[in-house]
């Protein structure tokens, strides 16, 4: 069986160990990256994270944010569900289980296995072997449109029932959009640089949507940004986000705030 499209404590050495930046990071030698464990190439090492299932958030959207090899399997996948080839995307899979909600890269569409299958009218097994893997309900393509969406538009009544979204923590749509654009707020500036951008706009990623949190029986996701050689693990709970973050070759700079509908409340005390 595929396993979900979730890190746990075995695969965060993975999740980044994909980005262009990690042979960097895990030479760093400050005294700082050594007490945060950037020894280990690629592993975030805040130890709350280590020993729990988090959903993984590829935000990636630039293949010179991936090594070469990375990149070039990420091709063969968007190629091979594009082109319906489904025994070719669970092969792939197998070995990377974390992709499953990945689109092209520097793709127009935002089509991830789930959309490409409910374009095609893929049989209800291979939709069921995409949500087994973790694929999510919720996620949405370019212009806006969920899996089901896509196959009620064209008809492929078979397997809407199966797309349709399970919603286990429900949000009014007006809370789930404050939260959003808060979030947001708050990975921008800790993703922030020196002349006033920020990693994650310079790089074109896209950003937690809270609306898959909603689906997750488990709410929480990780957010791994390159060049930060760090990242955010965000939990849902009730209408509010707790966001730990920590930038990796730095030592002490774990913390954790909180996105409410009216704002960020920083770790220091007040908004932000």
């Amino acid at each position: 069986m595929i396993g979900a499209g979730r890190v746990d404590g075995s695969t965060l050495a993975t999740a980044t160990g994909t980005f262009r930046d990690d042979d960097a990071s895990s030479r760093a030698g400050s005294p700082g990256a050594q007490a945060s464990g950037a020894g280990q190439p690629g592993v975030p090492t805040l130890t709350h994270v280590d020993h729990e299932n988090v959903a993984h958030w590829d935000g990636v959207t630039r293949r010179s944010s991936f090594k070469d090899t990375y990149a070039a399997q990420r091709d063969r996948l968007a190629d091979a569900a594009r082109d319906g080839h489904w025994h070719t995307v669970f092969e792939i899979l197998e070995k990377d289980r974390k992709a499953v909600n990945t689109a092209r890269l520097e793709g127009r569409s935002g089509y991830t296995l789930l959309h490409q299958a409910a374009w095609h009218g893929a049989s209800a097994e291979t939709v069921g072997r995409l949500l087994e893997a973790g694929a999510w309900r919720t996620l949405r393509a370019g212009d806006g449109a969920r899996a089901v969406d896509i196959a009620a538009r064209r008809g492929h009544h078979h397997i809407t029932a199966a797309l349709c979204p399970e919603i286990r923590h429900p949000l009014p749509a007006d809370v789930t959009g404050r939260l959003q654009y808060h979030l947001h707020r708050l990975i921008r500036h800790r993703a922030g640089l020196e002349d006033g951008s920020d990693l994650a706009t310079q790089q074109g990623m896209r950003l937690p949507e809270v609306e898959v949190l909603t689906e997750l029986s488990h709410p929480v996701c990780w957010f791994p940004v390159p060049g930060m050689y760090g990242g955010f693990k965000i939990r849902l709970s009730d209408s509010e986000l707790t966001v730990d973050s920590w930038i990796r070759i730095v030592g002490g700079s774990e913390r954790t705030d909180v996105v409410r509908v009216d704002g960020v409340n920083v770790q220091e005390g007040g908004q932000l």
